[in-house]
């Protein structure tokens, strides 16, 4: 049994046999975690993963249905990572999953470096906003802003933390492309995978999955676009395939 606290739920995690604690207020998941966990290579058998800004530990659990390797989340709010705790106890995944409080910037030094075969993050997305223009929530806005965690702080950290070979996936806003491919060079991450995720056909791209090798060489592959929603605005086939696997 779980102790729900405040406005939490528990909510199942999509067509995955497992549960996840959410707060309407504090933190609830949302599509670009879940196209991430399904997007990143991951090693089926082994291996040591670890997933930066980890939030409530969705894409760590997501992870777990894809690997039985290790997997580290990392979160710097207590709150958030007080309820990824209490999810992976739910699924009795402690065996496979750690969490750590703390700071992304700090687990080079933590951890060590070059000890990990892959990363995940999904950061905030947008620069910090005057304090007129911040979300009230300090939770949202810490989760949707750089206030602290910049774009650099989180591509340096996967840098460091992955092993030579290794991969390093984020997802992020098409916006900052130029931004992630020119950082993730000045730390020796080259860019292998991108796909473009669009809600429709005919409007903008509104999210990038990108995927990098440390020390990788030059040979970039854009994958065909993901379309969210068809034109009765129901999910796409490809869509409800990745939330809700392949017996659709």
């Amino acid at each position: 049994m779980v102790l729900l606290k405040n406005d939490e739920r528990l909510d199942y995690l999509l067509a995955e046999d497992l549960r996840i604690i959410q707060s309407p207020s504090v933190f609830a998941f949302s599509l670009d975690a879940v196209l991430l966990s399904k997007f990143v290579y991951v090693p089926i058998q082994k291996g040591k993963l670890i997933d930066l800004c980890s939030g409530n530990g969705v894409i760590p659990l997501f992870l777990s249905t894809r690997t039985k390797g290790n997997i580290t989340g990392v979160e710097i709010q207590e709150k958030l990572y007080d309820m990824a705790c209490r999810s992976i106890d739910y699924n009795n995944l402690s065996s496979r999953i750690k969490m750590i409080h703390g700071d992304i910037k700090e687990m080079p030094e933590l951890l060590g470096h070059g000890k990990f075969d892959i990363v995940t993050c999904n950061p905030p997305y947008f620069p910090t906003p005057s304090q007129d223009e911040m979300n009230a929530n300090e939770h949202l806005a810490i989760a949707r802003h750089e206030i602290l965690c910049t774009l650099e702080d989180a591509i340096k950290a996967s840098s460091q933390l992955v092993r030579a070979g290794g991969k390093v996936a984020f997802v992020h806003r098409p916006g900052r492309l130029m931004d992630i491919v020119s950082l993730m060079r000045n730390y020796k991450l080259e860019p292998k995978r991108i796909q473009f995720v669009y809600p429709k056909q005919g409007k903008e791209a509104n999210t990038l999955l990108i995927e990098a090798t440390k020390n990788g060489n030059p040979d970039l592959k854009i994958l065909p676009p993901l379309f969210v929603y068809n034109e009765e605005n129901e999910y796409t086939d490809e869509v409800k395939k990745i939330l809700y696997g392949e017996n659709v």
